[in-house]
């Protein structure tokens, strides 16, 4: 499921948009003021952030500048502002797209499809600000810190992150780890080694892999 940040001062305004992306089955967080959003965008990962230009403490250009220093999320704007230098200046500070008011929610659900279906810099990366993984590198790593894997762990990492949001059944995974020379044979076994690798990739605030129970185990 996809995190939205949406970052809007008018609350009726925010209020339709938090409800029409609910209801597409996207998790949405919703904030009034830069500083809200800031605060929720600390704790969670997010995969797109909606922002309104004209707000009560900052403007969203500003934010996005914030935003894009912490973490490549992508950013669609949603603004009365639609003279050609705000939207060419939207653009240069790095959104994905740029919609003036007042708008059709359905275009802007699409737009938001469009944007969350791109591949993220190279079929071959995974990066959210927090962990990086580089599959032509092979490499993981939190920040500066590079993590330490086993062969099977990588692997395990790689499958889980190529059926994102996916549930992966017990023997689903086991079956496609083997036809890739990864011989795990049991749950038991296949269970230690993600536990292993939750504790190297994992902190108390960014959690990734979930155990659905009795049915097997999905990147969140």
């Amino acid at each position: 499921m996809s995190t939205i940040l949406v970052l809007e001062d008018d609350r009726e305004l925010n209020q339709t948009m938090t409800y029409a992306l609910e209801k597409e089955g996207y998790h949405v967080l919703s904030a009034y003021s830069c500083e809200e959003a800031k605060e929720l965008s600390k704790q969670r990962t997010l995969h797109l952030a909606i922002l309104d230009v004209n707000l009560p403490d900052g403007d969203g250009f500003q934010f996005c500048s914030w935003l894009k220093n912490k973490k490549q999320t992508p950013v669609l704007f949603v603004s009365a502002r639609d003279l050609e230098e705000d939207v060419l200046f939207g653009y240069e500070m790095g959104a994905d797209d740029y919609v003036t008011k007042p708008f059709s929610i359905k275009v802007l659900l699409k737009k938001i499809y469009v944007i969350l279906s791109r591949k993220p810099q190279g079929a071959n990366v995974y990066d959210d600000g927090f962990l990086k993984v580089d599959f032509e590198l092979g490499t993981v790593r939190q920040g500066a810190e590079e993590c330490l894997l086993t062969p099977t762990e990588y692997r395990i990492l790689k499958k889980l992150l190529e059926n994102k949001g996916k549930l992966l059944t017990y023997s689903v995974l086991l079956d496609s780890l083997w036809d890739e020379g990864v011989q795990l044979t049991d749950k038991h076994t296949l269970a230690v080694n993600i536990n292993r690798l939750r504790k190297k990739i994992e902190t108390e605030d960014h959690s990734y892999i979930s155990n659905v129970y009795g049915m097997g185990y999905l990147w969140k």
